[in-house]
Parts: C-alpha cells; structure tokens; sequence
C-alpha cells in the first residue's frame, strides 16, 4: 500500500518541521490578519476548492433548523441531502487519494460489510462571534512553553489559527471551543466479533475555564487549569459508582495533569498518575488508550509532531442520523462496524499532523497520523501504528454542529482494531437525555471531596 503521505495534496503550505524546546513565535499582526479576508477565523482557506466540490465557508450553522428546540436531540438541518456516491470494497480503488490508509485497510478487513455513503459537502462549523475575535487575538500572542508541552498568552478558542509546527495543530485540537460547561450522560460499547454488546453508561460533566467568555490568559496562566472534567460509570451495576477526576493545566511542564478516582469497593478516592498516555481506558475492553480519548489529549512530550500540510480527505460530517434519538443503539452497533447506512462522508480539507515516538520513550502506539477538520480543529480520523510499524488502530470521530451553543464536536467516536477485528464506540447518547450546555458548574464540583460523593450516590 502506498504510504499515504506520498498522495497529500498541499493546498496552502508543505511544512515538515519538528518543534525545537525553545518556544515557538506567535505570527506577525499582517498574518493574523487574514483570519478576517483569505481565511476564516478558525484559519481554514475560505474559498472553495478548485472544482467546487468543497464550497466556500460562509459562516457554516447560524441558526437552529424550524422545530427545534433546545434540549432536544439535534435535528438534521440537511435532511433532503441524497447520496452523491457510495464506496465499497469494488470501487474503492476509484477513491483512494480522497482515504487515509486506515479508511483503505477498514475496507480490505470487512469487504462485505464496510461501505461509505458520501454526501455534499457543508461547511456548517460554526462558533459565538466573541470566540472568532478571541482566536484572531490568539493568533497575534500565543506561544508554546518550553518543549511544546504548554501554552501561554491564549485564552477562548484554537491558540493557533495559523500553525507552524504539528504540536500547534494538536493543542488548537486540545482547545477547541466546546462551550463553557457541559453536562451529558452518555455511554459506549465494544461490540464481540459477533456483534454482542453490554452498555456502559456513563455520566460526565467538564468545566473549561479556558472557554469562558471573558478569560484572561493572565488569569489562566495563574491558575494553571485548562479544563476539569468528571465522570462516573452509571451501568451496569457491577461497575456503577466508579468515578474519574481530572485536571488538565495549561503549562504541563509547571503542573502535569492531576488526577484521581474513586473506587466502589475501597470507597476511597486516591490519586491517579496513571490515568495518561497509553493506560487503558474507563471500561474500554483494551480497544483504546486513556490518550485516545477525544480522539486525542493530554501532554504531546512522549511523540515528535510533524505538520504535513493539508489534504482533500472524506471525512464523517454532519452525522445527525447517528445522533438522532429515533435510532436504537441496537441500531447502531453491528458486527465489526458501525451500522454504515446511518453515518454520511463528506469532503473537506484537513490539515495532516503526523506524530512519532520519540526515542528511549515508551507507549503502546509507535506512531499516529490525525487529519483535523480545518473548519473546527476536530480530529475527525486518526490512523495508529503499533510497534511493528503496521496498521494497529483506525479511530473516527463522528461530527455534528451543536448549533443551539454553537460548536462543531463529535456526537461519536469510533475506534476499531483491525487486529482484533473489534471496535468501540465513545459518546453513544440516542437513549438518553441530551447534552447541557447550559448549566452553571462551579470549582466546587470538581475537588476530590466531590468526587467522592458522586460516587457514593
């Protein structure tokens, strides 16, 4: 299979730099300025591409589809969009420059089954006016600390709207504007070869200090704190109760990520160093790492990042169908993938960072590949090597607009091994109530005294 890399179409720049450990430079007042004409204020190319198969942006979701209201699941604002085109294992090599290595081996590992219905594309990414003029400023100030592992001058939106190096590609991902505060109840499942499922149910709340409207970086870089975030297991019993506190900082080389857990049969919190990196995760069955969370997060130090530049890749986009509370997670949840009747490709450029592990340093992953939606910042696929070089993991984030905040996220990630030739799935929520944007959290909410009461709840 050819390496991907060697099909990347550059549509901006070709960068192919590894971040030094002295600190990288904001970009001059005359670039940042192209945030408001040539670019968007994300960064994206505003314009359409050559054949207009990606239209221009025009400022994506402005307002809620007719007979929503909030609280609801998310209507799909496009629901008279057809198919354009459908891929299979037979025509497959007809598509292959617009697919990552790992889109191309899911459809070598499930000839049968795997397929993508491919849609028109919408630009539909879109935020508060208030974050558009907190990225233009970031733009103008930002830097990373020392080594890359840490940010200062930033606050509200992607520090880097115009990156240079993979490591300010990966943090605009890590910051990403999400809102101020969020309540859900969600869940996952790994699915057995056979299609075999148990729900677990999980109840999640984050804090972002970062995202609140009137942020100083000042402010943050004195208390050190990017974002809190909390999570118990509701389901299944044998598991409810277990609880996870994390705090993430915004200078991890001053503080790394503190965090704790709580467990129901020591009924003790205690601290958790280990809750980073390739530890398993909450529940996951070992089909994911604590870092693939996200699709990505927590300190960049173990890994080189290279930026590649930008591609036309087809990417899921606008994948109401998946979110709709009409559909069963039964519904969903097949043999070996997703149910692909119910999830819609576009395409869109993505910038390609690639990530390698550093010498004399240790995880399970030995090399990453992300292409980042450029209209959000949202990993939306991530293809993962292990140790013998091959394609180890394939990971795809299943992307809406949560247009009643506004914010383009994931509503489902999808991470399938193709060794095991099973995959889990992040974030199912069509059985339950509907995410909170709205709610006031407090500090209070995320100590470990607060901890420890969710989980004897």
């Amino acid at each position: 299979m050819r390496n991907n890399m060697n099909k990347v179409t550059i549509l901006s720049l070709a960068i192919s730099m590894v971040l030094s450990t002295a600190a990288v430079a904001k970009v001059p007042a005359s670039e940042a300025a192209k945030l408001s004409s040539e670019l968007t204020p994300l960064g994206a190319t505003r314009g359409a591409n050559e054949d207009g198969s990606i239209p221009e942006w025009t400022g994506g979701i402005t307002k809620p589809p007719a007979g929503y209201s909030v609280g609801q699941h998310h209507l799909d604002p496009f629901p008279d969009d057809k198919i354009e085109y459908i891929i299979t294992a037979s025509n497959v090599d007809k598509y292959k420059a617009l697919l990552t290595p790992g889109q191309i081996k899911l459809f070598e590992t499930y000839p049968n089954t795997f397929k993508m219905n491919v849609y028109q594309t919408r630009r539909s990414a879109s935020y508060p006016e208030h974050v558009y003029q907190a990225m233009r400023d970031n733009a103008a100030r930002t830097e990373l600390v020392e080594g890359g592992n840490g940010i200062k001058q930033a606050a509200v939106g992607v520090p880097f709207p115009i990156p240079k190096s993979g490591l300010e590609a990966i943090w605009n991902h890590t910051l990403r504007y999400r809102g101020e505060s969020i309540t859900r109840e969600a869940g996952q499942a790994a699915p057995t070869a056979s299609g075999n499922f148990t729900f677990i149910g999980l109840s999640e709340t984050l804090l972002l200090p970062y995202n609140v409207k009137d942020a100083s970086p000042k402010e943050l870089e004195e208390t050190n704190i990017l974002f809190k975030f909390k999570q118990k297991v509701t389901e299944p019993a044998r598991l409810a109760g277990t609880a996870l506190l994390v705090h993430e900082t915004m200078d991890q080389v001053k503080t790394p990520r503190q965090a704790w857990t709580y467990n129901t049969g020591q009924r003790r919190v205690r601290r958790a160093p280990n809750v980073a990196y390739d530890a398993p995760g909450t529940a996951s069955d070992g089909l994911r790492t604590t870092d693939d969370f996200d699709m990505y997060n927590g300190a960049p130090n173990r890994y080189n990042w290279t930026l590649k530049g930008k591609q036309e890749l087809l990417i899921p986009y606008n994948d109401y169908r998946l979110h709709s509370d009409k559909v069963k997670y039964a519904d969903i949840l097949q043999p070996g993938h997703i149910n692909p009747e119910l999830v819609r490709y576009e395409k869109h450029r993505v910038w390609v960072v690639e990530a390698n592990l550093k010498e004399n340093t240790r995880h399970t992953y030995k090399k990453r590949v992300f292409y980042i939606d450029e209209d959000s910042w949202q990993v939306s696929v991530t293809d993962i090597y292990d140790n013998r070089d091959e394609l180890y993991r394939v990971g795809m984030a299943h992307a809406i607009n949560y247009y009643d905040v506004p914010t383009l996220w994931s509503t489902l990630d999808v991470f399938h091994d193709i060794q095991s030739r099973r995959y889990i799935a992040i974030g199912l929520d069509n059985e339950t109530k509907m995410y909170d944007f709205s709610k006031k959290l407090n500090e209070r909410d995320f100590t470990p005294a607060a901890l420890r009461r969710e989980g004897r709840r």
